[in-house]
């Protein structure tokens, strides 16, 4: 486990790492950091878009925003995801190309679309949904992605995810849905925006 007060170092070690390993490698590291050009690069010389990285995880597997990079660091190998969450033109590039949306984080279980609707990234949502991505798998703790949308207070996520849930109702590993997840943590109109959706179809 890294200190945090060195993540810079920790960060340049990690992007080291992955341009000097294999094409997997290089792939999850242009994507990590939002590289369009490098990363279609990559695609156009041989790389497998769901290729496994030196840490098991394929470049749309591996989410990754700027701010996320504590985690990176901190979790690696466990559950940390690598490409920019925010660059949804190199999402689409992967999807294009065949990536699997629906590979899970071989630890947590999360999906990229677990980790989009987490951070709230409703582009990159909206862009899995369209592609093929499955909202209702679980991770290991029983989410999907609509209860860590929910958790999160992400109401244009939210919308968008909720149609695309089988039963909006369904309760995580801690018997909590969506909408008790929202107003557990003060989203009120996250809360309600779900109830108002559920009695909309009884």
């Amino acid at each position: 486990m890294c200190d945090v007060r060195n993540l810079g170092f920790y960060v340049s070690v990690f992007f080291t790492r992955m341009a000097d390993g294999s094409l997997a490698d290089k792939l999850c590291s242009a994507s990590a950091r939002g590289n369009l050009p490098e990363v279609l690069f990559l695609l156009q010389n041989g790389a497998d878009v769901n290729g496994f990285n030196t840490y098991e995880r394929t470049a749309l597997q591996l989410p990754l925003t700027l701010f996320s990079f504590s985690l990176l660091i901190l979790l690696t190998p466990f559950c940390a995801q690598v490409v920019m969450l925010g660059s949804t033109a190199v999402i689409e590039a992967l999807l294009a190309a065949g990536a699997d949306p629906n590979v899970r984080d071989p630890t947590c279980g999360l999906t990229v679309m677990h980790d989009a609707a987490r951070e709230g990234f409703v582009e990159s949502v909206r862009v899995l949904v369209d592609h093929g991505a499955d909202a209702n798998l679980t991770d290991k703790k029983g989410n999907l992605p609509l209860h860590l949308a929910a958790k999160g207070g992400y109401l244009d996520v939210i919308q968008l995810l909720i149609g695309s849930t089988a039963d909006p109702q369904t309760t995580n590993d801690q018997g909590y849905t969506a909408a008790q997840l929202a107003l557990q943590h003060h989203w009120m109109d996250a809360a309600k925006y779900i109830e108002e959706y559920l009695s909309s179809r009884e």
